[in-house]
């Protein structure tokens, strides 16, 4: 593992720091959506317009929507009253989660278990929207918290080997719900929006549902490092009971076939629209939602608010793939004709390149220094991308900054 409290370290900290000289790479964009090629799963056609693009196009042109409301319907029968829960929703509290739970409560009458694996960042609108939304459905809810010290190491480990450091978030918001659903004897578990979506890894086009399950899980969410794998990887520098990893496991399929399980999204029976979906949870359940560090003020309230480092996060696709979070809203902007190409485009140049206020508090997490930090990122940036940390201007902390926990 890389450690810049070594000589060797040190060696790398400094050949990393001369790597950031390097010029910069414009990098080859959707014409349509302004989406770069260093993003995931993505290809241009011949008119310069990405496959993401156009499988909207065939959602919006070519499925049958209503054709599959009677396909979701049919399937919340197969299951109504037949178990301890109609159906399990996995819940984190974001504007996807929400929906979800509010139309399966709403329009199809369930009754359903809502599960929330807590990732141990959750902010005080969040927690307050989910209470809220929680008293207004009437709802049964579990929530789990994993063990924070196993946390910032598996935060640490997929960090340095993957450039991404919520390994652990992933994993056990796709996992953990899997093992209620066979602790409580509830084989179907309805999921928000879809990956095609945003991603090409599932493609409306080739007309086939989504399932939510090992294949999906191992495909792109755990970044192809098991718990078993993370496990190895640990234990030489850190000391841990094996069960600490449980929930990062994903089931024994047997145990799911034989619950006759299904998983699917929610997001493949109904045409998605976060924005749309946003302002009917704010006017049915008083969904609030919340400014996100780097984002144009005002702007995108509604997006990813579960998270007091999603900053960080952003902030590290932006150096190793030279775009975040402000290229993919506009980009669903464009495709829903809600903004102008060059809006968008200004959009992007005066907030992505900030480095957000929370990083502070994530290298504390960690136990690492910022050059520490930009030597582990730069090890994973996507060619031909390169950062230009010369350019980095500082973001602005948001209001609930000083609620944050901190180790110090």
């Amino acid at each position: 593992m890389f450690d810049a409290t070594t000589a060797s370290g040190r060696a790398a900290v400094e050949e990393q720091a001369g790597r950031r000289r390097l010029p910069v790479v414009d990098l080859v964009r959707c014409s349509r959506c302004g989406l770069p090629e260093t993003y995931e799963t993505i290809e241009f056609d011949s008119a310069g317009v990405c496959n993401i693009c156009r499988q909207r196009e065939f959602r919006d042109s070519s499925i049958d929507w209503d054709a599959r409301r009677g396909q979701l319907t049919e399937l919340v029968e197969q299951y109504r009253g037949k178990h301890e829960y109609d159906c399990l929703i996995p819940f984190s509290g974001g504007k996807d989660s929400t929906f979800t739970l509010y139309y399966m409560v709403k329009e199809l009458k369930v009754k359903p278990l809502v599960v929330q694996f807590n990732h141990g960042f959750m902010r005080p609108t969040l927690l307050s929207n989910n209470e809220r939304t929680f008293r207004k459905l009437g709802v049964d809810v579990l929530s789990f918290r994993p063990n924070w010290r196993v946390v910032k190491r598996l935060m640490l480990e997929s960090l340095v080997r993957k450039g991404d450091f919520c390994w652990h978030c992933h994993t056990g918001i796709y996992s953990y719900p899997m093992h209620v659903a066979l602790k409580y004897n509830t084989p179907l578990i309805i999921w928000g929006e879809p990956s095609s979506e945003y991603t090409a890894y599932y493609d409306y086009r080739d007309d086939v549902m989504e399932e939510v399950d090992e294949t999906r899980f191992n495909r792109f969410i755990n970044l192809g490092i098991t718990a078993e794998d993370m496990s190895g990887m640990i234990s030489g520098d850190f000391a841990f009971d094996p069960r600490d990893l449980a929930p990062y496991t994903y089931p024994p399929v047997r145990d799911l076939r034989r619950l006759k399980y299904r998983s699917v999204c929610l997001g493949s029976f109904i045409p998605w629209d976060t924005r749309t979906q946003a302002q009917i949870i704010h006017e049915e359940l008083g969904w609030e939602g919340d400014e996100v560090e780097n984002m144009p003020p005002g702007m995108y309230r509604y997006e990813k608010i579960e998270c007091w480092v999603q900053g960080v996060r952003d902030y590290i696709k932006f150096l190793k793939r030279g775009y975040h979070r402000v290229t993919q809203m506009t980009a669903l902007d464009l495709r829903n004709g809600r903004i102008e190409k060059a809006d968008a485009d200004a959009l992007v140049r005066e907030f992505e390149n900030r480095r957000p206020p929370s990083l502070d508090i994530f290298l504390e997490y960690l136990g690492i220094t910022e050059d520490e930090f930009n030597s582990i990122v730069l090890n994973t940036v996507v060619a031909p991308h390169r950062p230009d940390f010369e350019a980095i201007a500082p973001g602005d902390r948001t209001w609930d900054f000083d609620l944050w926990y901190r180790e110090k």
